[in-house]
């Protein structure tokens, strides 16, 4: 059965709440009178009043929106002041994701989190394990800058990335490794000297990091994800194409990393067989 709080409790916990609302926002009962549209005695009385009488709803309403908290809260439903609004716009925002390699925004996320593990699925090759010939290939045709700057910029950012004292786990889909070592789709225009160079690299990077780098191939023809980067407890952010939507509330990035935690441990290639793998693509490659 659930639990019920008295009435005067109740009363008492709003004349505090009130008037603990109009102190932080620096107003007297004559000002949240006028916001309010009642007489100054009228919020005298909601403050020293005595017994069980809680005022209507309307008058609730609008003191809660006159010192921007809750008429939950005022209430004592919830210990949370915030409004609705305020809550969601601090636990959900949509930030522009633009087309380079780590913007400004993703690297401040990365500095808020070093030292926790990263999990992330990207939307291809991860941008932090590419080569620099490679870099030039995918970017330079979105580049505002000069394709130099732009890279050597970025590269300083990734090098503070691996750097930073995180563990990374990795998710990819089969296909996407599949189709980059062969050259198709996405990848049809890219050199096969280019795609050399870079699984040479990925094998030493992959092998030189392990464990604190852990590449997993999943199947996508039995599990789907989204583009999504996971900062340790703090922060969610789903890749959705021109903006990043980012949660920072518990519930969320608990699900969230739930949902990685399964792509790893369904993984049809783990990180331990991911060299192997990558050797035996390369060789379908140089025997075609």
């Amino acid at each position: 059965m659930p639990y019920k709080t008295d009435k005067r409790l109740r009363a008492d916990l709003f004349r505090t709440r009130l008037g603990d609302a109009m102190r932080d926002r620096g107003t007297n009962q004559s000002a949240l009178a006028r916001a309010v549209g009642v007489d100054r005695s009228t919020i005298s009385q909601l403050l020293k009043g005595a017994g069980a009488r809680l005022p209507n709803a309307q008058v609730v309403g609008e003191c809660a929106a006159a010192l921007g908290v809750s008429a939950d809260w005022l209430l004592g439903l919830t210990d949370r002041p915030e409004t609705a609004a305020d809550i969601l716009a601090n636990t959900l925002s949509l930030t522009e994701a633009p087309r380079a390699l780590v913007d400004e925004q993703i690297f401040q996320w990365h500095k808020e989190a070093a030292g926790y593990k990263i999990r992330h699925v990207p939307a291809g090759l991860p941008d932090m394990l590419k080569t620099r010939a490679m870099l030039e290939w995918e970017y330079a045709p979105h580049l505002a800058r000069s394709a130099d700057q732009a890279i050597g910029a970025s590269e300083d950012r990734l090098s503070w990335i691996r750097g930073a004292h995180s563990d990374y786990e990795i998710a990819l889909p089969l296909f996407e490794l599949h189709s980059f070592v062969h050259g198709e789709g996405y990848y049809a225009s890219l050199p096969k000297a280019v795609r050399q160079e870079q699984v040479t690299y990925l094998l030493e990077v992959s092998q030189q990091l392990y464990p604190r780098l852990r590449i997993y191939l999943y199947d996508a023809r039995r599990i789907y994800s989204s583009p999504l980067t996971i900062f340790g407890p703090l922060l969610a952010v789903l890749y959705i194409g021109q903006n990043y939507m980012a949660f920072r509330d518990t519930e969320r990035v608990q699900a969230i990393t739930g949902h990685f935690d399964y792509l790893v441990r369904e993984a049809a290639v783990t990180a331990r067989e991911l060299p192997g793998h990558l050797r035996s693509l390369w060789a379908e490659v140089e025997g075609a």
